[in-house]
């Protein structure tokens, strides 16, 4: 089958099977009082379902499995046989995700101790090593080149269980982990096409089809009317290992002689850019002010910008809008500028932006009364 067919079919059935499903996980969710209860901490109204992450690893699978036998039943292997040379990190990424997804599922309906879900997460992270996927080349970035596996695999499991936060915790206001997460599947899977890993493509579509119908329902979705629904850590963990598991093969797959790709780490890492500096932001800040880094707060951008007077919906819009900038940006940029300077010139741009926006929420707090001049 031709591979733009079999691009429309995942995307297209993961968007139906995930419009279905999400329906059906709202109605058990409201029957068995399966809510996310506002607290101090959180920053939405009502009771709303953290359940809609539950769909997205079953559909995903399904979704990929069927395209493969749909192909194989057309007569055509070259799926099958492109699967079959990346048998190994495949197998792993997949034994990875269902252990994830299931550690997931727990904390939203009974809860786990972070440090709990932090070994499981170094597990992920090991699967994914023991699969191939770790990074030997780090192409220039930090000066570094080629590095030995006794370097180069602490730093992917610290990698792996840092994005894998990072995306968990940016999960805080409707559509935006998922608009993220979008954004970057489309990166991903545009720069797969071009790289022809065919399979890592549809990966990245069929994960874009069933972010799209959660998304509606998440930002446009009513809670009073019962159809709202949150992705939970099922969801946030589960995704943020995929854009993981999907950014170092990319990474590997773009360092190789002939790639269009100035350089392989710029592309695999700019769509992650806004989660993970947010994450070492609100890391540093909270040393500063000497407060438990590991525990959660309202220090996030998303939180900045909603104290600035922003809605939810436009903090969303913005956020996965200069997440956009920066890696067209320094996709673009890469062709001419080195890594390194390319790293300074992000770093600059996002401690600026922030300054900005802390200066901003500071002068609009003052013209309300609720900070002294």
């Amino acid at each position: 089958m031709e591979f733009w067919l079999n691009c429309c079919i995942v995307f297209a059935l993961s968007v139906f099977l995930a419009g279905i499903l999400i329906p059906q996980i709202l109605l058990v969710a409201f029957r068995k009082k399966l809510f996310d209860v506002p607290d101090e901490r959180k920053i939405h109204q009502g009771i709303v379902p953290r359940l809609g992450g539950i769909a997205f690893t079953p559909v995903i699978i399904f979704t990929l499995s069927f395209v493969l036998g749909l192909n194989c039943l057309a007569g055509d292997s070259l799926l099958l046989s492109l699967m079959g040379r990346h048998a190994v990190p495949i197998s792993m990424g997949l034994c990875a995700l269902l252990m994830l997804y299931l550690v997931g599922m727990a904390d939203d309906l009974i809860g786990v101790r972070y440090r709990a879900k932090f070994v499981i997460q170094l597990c992920c992270a090991l699967l994914l090593v023991a699969g191939g996927l770790w990074v030997d080349d780090f192409c220039g970035f930090l000066g570094l080149g080629v590095v030995s596996p006794w370097f180069g695999v602490p730093v992917t499991l610290l990698c792996v269980v840092f994005v894998v936060n990072a995306i968990n915790l940016i999960d805080g206001v409707d559509g935006l982990a998922s608009g993220l997460s979008m954004a970057a599947f489309i990166i991903y899977g545009a720069s797969f096409i071009v790289l022809r890993y065919y399979f890592y493509a549809l990966l990245c579509f069929a994960a874009l089809g069933v972010l799209l119908p959660f998304f509606y329902y998440n930002v446009f979705g009513n809670a009073d009317k019962g159809r709202k629904i949150f992705m939970g850590d099922t969801g946030s963990l589960t995704i943020g290992l995929l854009l993981v598991f999907t950014s170092l093969k990319l990474q590997q797959a773009a360092d190789i002689v002939g790639s269009p790709f100035p350089n392989a780490m710029v592309i695999a890492l700019s769509p992650l850019i806004i989660p993970c500096f947010d994450v070492v932001r609100v890391f540093v800040h909270r040393l500063r002010y000497h407060s438990n880094p590991f525990l959660p707060d309202k220090s996030h951008i998303h939180h900045k910008l909603l104290n600035f007077g922003m809605s939810h919906r436009l903090v969303m819009v913005t956020i996965v809008t200069v997440s956009v900038i920066f890696s067209a940006g320094n996709i673009y940029l890469s062709h001419y500028l080195n890594v390194n300077l390319l790293l300074f010139i992000d770093i600059a741009a996002w401690t600026l932006l922030n300054v900005l926006i802390s200066h901003l929420v500071h002068r609009r707090r003052i013209a309300l009364g609720l900070d002294p001049r």
